[in-house]
C-alpha cells in the first residue's frame, strides 16, 4: 500500500485531486518549468536553423518544380503572407502538438497492435490472408486499399479499445457550472474522462480483456456511442485522428504484407503498462523479422 501510495505521489500532480494540498507539488513545479524552458529553446532553434535554410535557398522561382519541404518550413513561408496569424508562438504549438501528441502516440499504438498480434497468431494469419487476397504479391499495400481491408480496421479499433493511447484523455476545464451525472462541477475544475475504463467496462463490452477484433466488424470506423472514443468526442476530439488511423493502418498492414513477424521465444509478449500520461509498454517490444518469401522480390527493392 505504501508503494502505490509513493508511485501515486510520483506520477501525479496531488493539489489538482485535492486543492488545499498544493504546496506538495511545488518541486514538480518547478521542474516542469525548467523543462518548458529547455524545451523552448530547443524548438526555437530548430525554427531559426530552418528560417535561415529558407533564407539561403530563395524563393520558387515558378518554373522548378514542386520540391517537398518540412511543415515547419511551409509555416515560416506562410508567416511572411500572413504575419498576423502564423506568429512565432503559434508555429511554436503547431510543431509542440505533433511532436507530443501525433508520433508518440501512433508510435505506442503500432506497439501495442504489434504485441497484440504475436499474442494471437490466429489474428495475425486472418490479417495477412486479407492482405494477401485483396492485393497480391505483386505490389506493395497503398493508402487506397485501406478502405478494402476491413479486418486490419476491426485490428487497429480493438487495439484502440484495450490500450488507448491517452487513457485519461486531455484534461478539459468547465467554462461554466454545470452539473454530471448529478455532481456539481463549478466552473474552472479540470474534468478528466477514464478512457480506459470505458472502454474495458464489462458492463459495457463482452469479454473485455479478450482481443476479439471481429467484434467491430460491421462497425463504420471506430465509435460506437460514447464507449468508444479513442481521439475523445465532438469539437474538442483529436484533430489527427484521421491521419492517425490511416497512418497505423499502413504501417501495420505493409509489415504484415512483407514480413513474417515472431516472437524471440516461445513466451508471450509482456503486455504490462508503464505509468504516464501516455499508455506504454513498460518492456519495449522486441521483434523477429524476416522477409515474406512470396514478397522478396519487391522487397529487396525497397
Amino acid at each position: 500500500m505504501l508503494a502505490k501510495m509513493l508511485r501515486l505521489f510520483n506520477d501525479a500532480c496531488i493539489g489538482d485531486m485535492v486543492p488545499c494540498l498544493w504546496w506538495l507539488d511545488w518541486w514538480k513545479d518547478r521542474e516542469l518549468k525548467r523543462f518548458e524552458a529547455e524545451r523552448g529553446v530547443v524548438l526555437r532553434e530548430v525554427m531559426e536553423e530552418h528560417r535561415e535554410k529558407l533564407k539561403v535557398e530563395g524563393g520558387d522561382d515558378g518554373k522548378s518544380m514542386v520540391v517537398m519541404k518540412p511543415l515547419i518550413q511551409v509555416l515560416l513561408k506562410l508567416q511572411e503572407s500572413e504575419p498576423e496569424y502564423y506568429k512565432d508562438d503559434i508555429i511554436f504549438g503547431i510543431i509542440l502538438d505533433l511532436l507530443i501528441g501525433s508520433s508518440d502516440t501512433s508510435a505506442e499504438t503500432m506497439e501495442w497492435a504489434l504485441s497484440l498480434l504475436l499474442n494471437h497468431p490466429q489474428v495475425l494469419n486472418k490479417a495477412k490472408a486479407e492482405i494477401n487476397n485483396h492485393i497480391g504479391y505483386e505490389r506493395l499495400l497503398e493508402e487506397s486499399d485501406l478502405n478494402h481491408l476491413p479486418y486490419l480496421r476491426c485490428i487497429i479499433n480493438e487495439t484502440l479499445r484495450m490500450y488507448p493511447p491517452a487513457p485519461n484523455l486531455v484534461p478539459h476545464e468547465s467554462s461554466e457550472d454545470c452539473t454530471v451525472g448529478g455532481y456539481h462541477i463549478p466552473r474552472g475544475t479540470m474534468l478528466q474522462i477514464n478512457l480506459w475504463a470505458i472502454q474495458n467496462d464489462p458492463k459495457i463490452w463482452d469479454d473485455p480483456t479478450s482481443f476479439r477484433p471481429e467484434r467491430f466488424e460491421g462497425v463504420e470506423g471506430h465509435k460506437i456511442g460514447y464507449k468508444m472514443m479513442p481521439f475523445g468526442s465532438g469539437r474538442r476530439s483529436c484533430p489527427g485522428e484521421g491521419l492517425a488511423t490511416r497512418i497505423i493502418g499502413l504501417t501495420i498492414g505493409s509489415l504484415t504484407q512483407c514480413f513474417e513477424l515472431e516472437k524471440v521465444d516461445h513466451n508471450l509478449v509482456d503486455m504490462t503498462t508503464a505509468p504516464g500520461f501516455n499508455l506504454q509498454k513498460a518492456k519495449p517490444l522486441k521483434i523477429l523479422v524476416r522477409p515474406c518469401s512470396a514478397m522478396m522480390k519487391l522487397v529487396d527493392q525497397m
